[in-house]
């Protein structure tokens, strides 16, 4: 995968030379560094969510950390996995909660392609991974790219609901639009905040943010699109 994509091009083709750059130096860099180590996800994988989103398709940001870390389980998408593959406890936890609050079938797969499809962007904030180190490739360089497609994200016309799960999440977001500023459209993007999904934070609830589990972000982000005048997720359509 490169920026030739024609969706990842839509997402960097203007952004900052410092950007582009950084993407490119670190898509050579990962390659490299494959001849000695396992990186997680393939090489081909590593832009997936800004290829399978594109900037005008974009209603919902979920932001993850990293890639998930154990043979054949990343593909790109934050908390998704390839279809197969067991569930990751947090995933587990995103379906639990989505059948609680939609009232609908458990998913048969872990792979969140068709919301990708739908215009879900599902972006974790460091793109690659080494296996079985978990934010072993948090201080790469990754952030300079993911940190703009998130500005870029509170700067789109359109209505966009974040679902910032996490402390580190709801930090990213609401640094992104202050940094947005005045590029921010003033009614029609909207944060939805809660503990991160993982066993340890789920349930818990922390100073002034809601648990995860119960806080409804599924149908709570439907009706905020709707209301602003766009089509809802058809959250239960997954794979």
């Amino acid at each position: 995968m490169t920026i030739e994509n024609e969706n990842v091009r839509a997402w960097l083709g203007d952004a900052p030379a410092q950007v582009r750059e950084t993407c490119n130096q670190l898509l050579a860099e990962v390659e490299a560094m494959r001849t000695e180590q396992t990186i997680y996800p393939p090489q081909d994988d590593i832009l997936n969510a800004l290829a399978w989103t594109g900037p005008a398709d974009v209603r919902v940001v979920i932001l993850g950390q990293d890639p998930y870390h154990g043979p054949g389980q990343a593909m790109g998408l934050s908390f998704s996995v390839h279809a197969g593959c067991k569930l990751p406890p947090s995933l587990r936890n995103i379906y639990k909660e989505l059948v609680a609050d939609l009232g609908c079938d458990m998913p048969a797969t872990g792979d969140l392609s068709n919301w990708a499809r739908q215009g879900v962007l599902l972006l974790n904030t460091t793109l690659t991974v080494r296996e079985h180190a978990a934010n072993s490739h948090a201080k790469l360089g990754w952030r300079k790219v993911t940190d703009y497609v998130v500005q870029r994200c509170c700067e789109l016309p359109q209505p966009v609901v974040f679902l910032a799960w996490g402390a580190h999440a709801i930090r990213l977001v609401g640094d992104a639009m202050a940094a947005a500023g005045a590029n921010v459209p003033g009614s029609n993007k909207f944060c939805l905040a809660s503990t991160h999904p993982s066993p340890l934070s789920a349930t818990r609830a922390a100073k002034d943010v809601c648990a995860f589990m119960g806080s409804q972000p599924f149908s709570r982000a439907n009706r905020l699109l709707v209301d602003a005048g766009a089509e809802p997720i058809d959250w239960a359509r997954v794979g």
